[in-house]
């Protein structure tokens, strides 16, 4: 009998130990999955930021150009939607949407630009252009670390035991990457005849 009680109790001990074991190890993990998830939040933080602030640019960049190329208005126009929708995004999804169709008003913008030799020429033009191709990086960092990010977040919820804890803790895959458009791969006009 005594016997019998000493083995339940060393089982009952060790079951013991392997549910604290486990539940450590759960909640380790579970806290990783909540870090890389709030990575994933700073990263975008950032990518926001330096769109935002080429947003700000836009504007002096297009009234710079505005007084050389008054008859291009539809440049112009696409801009102020553009930079409309960006701003009314609601969600990185959205805004990833609406900054690629910025891009390509802005990559017209500039082509536009280079069909004005005066404009060129003009210090706070080349200043703005300056300022716009240094946030245009600063957006590729960005990106590229937010893209990081996400995928260290995906993968590390993929694999085993991480997957189980995923879904028990209701942490699901994320998939607002940042992807080039088609239109990327387009190589832009640039006519100097006129």
């Amino acid at each position: 009998m005594k016997r019998g009680l000493l083995i339940l109790g060393i089982i009952g001990a060790l079951l013991l130990i392997a549910a604290i074991a486990l539940g450590g190890t759960f909640v380790s993990r579970r806290n990783e999955m909540v870090a890389q998830k709030e990575a994933i939040k700073a990263a975008w933080a950032q990518v926001d930021n330096v769109i935002q602030r080429r947003a700000d640019l836009i504007p002096n960049l297009v009234n710079t150009v505005k007084g050389y190329a008054t008859h291009e208005q539809k440049v112009f126009e696409e801009i102020a939607s553009a930079r409309a929708q960006l701003a009314g995004a609601r969600n990185p999804a959205e805004r990833i949407v609406a900054n690629s169709r910025l891009d390509g008003a802005l990559s017209r913008l500039l082509v536009v630009a280079e069909n004005y030799p005066n404009l060129k020429a003009d210090q706070q033009f080349l200043r703005l252009q300056d300022e716009l191709a240094g946030t245009e990086n600063r957006i590729a960092v960005e990106r590229r670390r937010y893209n990081l990010a996400v995928q260290e977040y995906n993968t590390n919820i993929q694999i085993f035991p991480n997957s189980l804890v995923a879904s028990i803790a209701g942490f699901q895959r994320e998939d607002a990457y940042f992807k080039a458009e088609g239109t990327a791969r387009e190589v832009p006009k640039v006519d100097f005849s006129r």
